[in-house]
């Protein structure tokens, strides 16, 4: 059924594969040489190898090695990932960049993850990179990391298909004044904060 279910969602996406309708020259790029690159980096064996756990909640290696290219393409300087998880996403995203200042925060109380946050959000003066992994406080955590989202800065949100309600807030989030271009790859979402530039959603074909 699962199977069946991602092929209906693969159909219904198919003219938006391969950058597709995607005009700007810089997009463009992200989905051709990025999302969509088939380059076997020299992590990918390593990282398969440790072997991630599989009964806790996480992503296709797809789309774990996919965080390790954009990290590899934006070479963020701060990275925070908030979800519960079995380490795989912050462990590509941390191969990707040895040199970023990066924290994970579980995520499972919500008091004790807008402390963390609070925290690690005070000691950046701004936040390059954020993954809004498995957790119920997406909401929450994307307002409060807002404020210190800049320029440059790429807002990474997971599962943003899996309910009704996370795909009605995902909307918002594309329709926001705060946001900037925005892409709809089904199993994360990319938001981006360049106000200089016109606003723009894209859906990719990312299953």
């Amino acid at each position: 059924m699962f199977f069946l279910h991602r092929l209906w969602i693969w159909c219904r996406r198919f003219r938006h594969r391969c950058g597709y309708g995607v005009h700007s020259p810089s997009d463009f790029f992200l989905v051709t040489s990025v999302i969509y690159e088939r380059h076997h980096y020299y992590a990918y064996r390593a990282l398969k190898e440790r072997g991630f756990c599989s009964y806790l909640p996480h992503y296709r290696r797809k789309v774990n090695r996919l965080l390790f290219r954009l990290v590899n393409y934006f070479r963020p300087e701060s990275l925070i990932e908030v979800g519960i998880g079995n380490g795989a996403s912050i462990s590509y995203m941390r191969a990707a960049c040895r040199t970023m200042d990066s924290a994970t925060i579980k995520g499972r109380n919500w008091e004790k993850t807008s402390q963390q946050l609070k925290e690690n959000l005070s000691a950046m003066h701004t936040l390059d990179c954020l993954h809004i992994g498995h957790t119920p406080f997406y909401k929450e955590v994307f307002e409060q990391a807002l404020p210190y989202a800049g320029q440059q800065s790429c807002f990474i949100i997971g599962g943003i298909h899996e309910s009704k309600e996370k795909r009605k807030w995902w909307k918002e989030i594309v329709a926001s004044e705060h946001t900037g271009i925005t892409f709809d790859l089904y199993d994360i979402g990319l938001v981006f904060f360049d106000k200089t530039r016109y606003k723009q959603h894209y859906i990719v074909n990312f299953l």
